[in-house]
C-alpha cells in the first residue's frame, strides 16, 4: 500500500538484476512508488498503466540501461487513484504484469477515531477488537499497520451519531504488535480516504500460548516423575507431618 498526498508522485518499473528469463516466459516486474531503489535491466520497452484501463498511461520505446522508468503524476485527483501495474518487453515478448500498486488520495475527510476494546496491552492468544468510528457516514473503513503493506477493508455499520466497524485480530500474536491507523472511504471512490486516525500502539506481552502449553506439559511430566515411583512400589507416598506435635 502507498498513501500519498496530492503532490508529485512517480510510479516506477523495476526489473530484478538476478533473474535471467527464458524467451517467451519473462518473469513479472515490480511496481513501486518513488522515491525508492529502481534499477531496470536489459528491458527494451515498458508500460505503466492503470488496472482496467485500455491504454497505458506511460510507454517507452527504448530503455537506457540503469535508467529510472517512471510515470510522473503532478497532481493527484480522484480519477488518478486506483490500482496500477507495469510490464516490460524483451526479445519481442511482453512480461506478465507486476503485482498491482494501490494509489490512494488521503486527507479528504476528517479523521476517524481508533480504539482497542481490550486495551492496548494484550497477551498473545487473546481476541483483540479494534474499533474505528467516524461521525461521517463512511461506507467502509480501512485498517493499516505501519511497515505492513496489507490493509484490511471492512463495511461500516450505523452507530449513534456516526458509523463504525470492528476489526478482529483473532488470536493476536507477537507479529501483530505495532502501530495501527484507520481511514474512512466511500464505495463510489474507494481510493479516496479520510485523514488517518491518531495512531494506536498495540503491545503484545507475556508468554505465547505455545509456551504456556509447554510449561503445563513440563509441570505435568514433573508430577508424574514424582508420583510414579510410589505407584509402582508398595511404599506409600511421603506424608507431611506437623512437627509441633
Amino acid at each position: 500500500m502507498s498513501v500519498v498526498p496530492p503532490s508529485l508522485l512517480c510510479l516506477g518499473l523495476c526489473l530484478s538484476q538476478s533473474i535471467w528469463a527464458q524467451k517467451g516466459n519473462l518473469p513479472p516486474p515490480r511496481i513501486t512508488a518513488l522515491p525508492g531503489s529502481i534499477v531496470p535491466w536489459k528491458a527494451e520497452r515498458y508500460t505503466i498503466s492503470k488496472v482496467g484501463s485500455p491504454e497505458p498511461m506511460d510507454k517507452e520505446e527504448q530503455i537506457t540501461p540503469r535508467k529510472t522508468n517512471t510515470l510522473s503524476i503532478a497532481e493527484i485527483t480522484t480519477d488518478k487513484t486506483g490500482l496500477y501495474h507495469c510490464s516490460y518487453q524483451r526479445g519481442g515478448h511482453w512480461s506478465q504484469f507486476s503485482d498491482p500498486l494501490q494509489l490512494v488520495m488521503m486527507g479528504v475527510f476528517d479523521k476517524p477515531s481508533l480504539s482497542s476494546v481490550a486495551g492496548t496491552a494484550v497477551a498473545p492468544g487473546e481476541n483483540v477488537k479494534l474499533q474505528c468510528f467516524s461521525k461521517i457516514n463512511h461506507d467502509v473503513f480501512i485498517l493499516t499497520k505501519d511497515g505492513d503493506h496489507i490493509t484490511q477493508n471492512q463495511s461500516s455499520t450505523p452507530q449513534h451519531r456516526g458509523h463504525q466497524t470492528i476489526f478482529l485480530l483473532n488470536p493476536v500474536s507477537f507479529t501483530q504488535a505495532g502501530t495501527y491507523r484507520c481511514y474512512g472511504a466511500f464505495l463510489d471512490h474507494p481510493y479516496v480516504w479520510s485523514q488517518p486516525s491518531d495512531p494506536l500502539q498495540l503491545q503484545v506481552e507475556g508468554p505465547s500460548m505455545e509456551t504456556q502449553v509447554r510449561l503445563s506439559l513440563a509441570a505435568l511430566l514433573l508430577l508424574v516423575m514424582v508420583v510414579l515411583p510410589f505407584v509402582m512400589s508398595d511404599e506409600p507416598p511421603p506424608q507431611w507431618t506437623d512437627e509441633r506435635r
